[in-house]
């Protein structure tokens, strides 16, 4: 591909494609072949687009790498022959993100709007509206109940607990609460 030098605009973030469940494998061995081939003037950086999620079961939290974009691996270079097929030929991947074989830089905008860079993590309960839960501490320890909503900072719960013969709704922080 002769006009690849040609669309060199600098250094720009592009996006290259790969096979389900490769992108790990991708960005390894292009760390590789940057180390082995001294490439690192034309290839900066390398992301694939995750974020941390944190998953909580009661008072037990767990975190967890999720993929935003499967099949997508982000590379900070600068488009020349050499780093065009340094990337394109990596076992995994099926090329860059483009019109035809024509690889196309993010525009500032876009890397800003995909957050490239570092992200807090997200929390995840495991439960949500209408399931049954247990009760794990405080005034109705070992209660059991259903909950009834859940607020958008994923930190208080409202639970409807099973008492006697009459319901009763009760307001509890989401890390006394877990799956029944």
């Amino acid at each position: 591909m002769s006009d690849i030098n040609e669309m060199n605009v600098g250094v720009r973030w592009y996006v290259a494609h790969t096979y389900s469940g490769y992108e790990n494998k991708v960005k390894a061995s292009l760390e590789k072949i940057v180390e082995n081939r001294g490439l690192g003037h034309l290839i900066f950086d390398i992301k694939i687009p995750v974020e941390t999620v944190i998953e909580k079961n009661g008072d037990k939290e767990k975190e967890v790498e999720m993929k935003i974009f499967p099949c997508y691996v982000y590379v900070k270079m600068i488009m020349t022959e050499e780093s065009w097929h340094a990337v394109r030929n990596i076992t995994g991947v099926t090329g860059f993100v483009g019109p035809g074989s024509r690889p196309t830089p993010l525009t500032e905008a876009e890397v800003e709007s995909l957050n490239i860079e570092e992200k807090s993590p997200v929390t995840v309960l495991k439960f949500k509206e209408g399931d049954e839960v247990v009760i794990t501490s405080g005034l109705f320890e070992g209660y059991n109940g259903t909950v009834q909503t859940v607020s958008d900072d994923l930190k208080v719960v409202t639970v409807l607990v099973k008492r006697g013969r009459r319901d009763m709704s009760v307001e509890l922080d989401a890390s006394v609460v877990k799956l029944a």
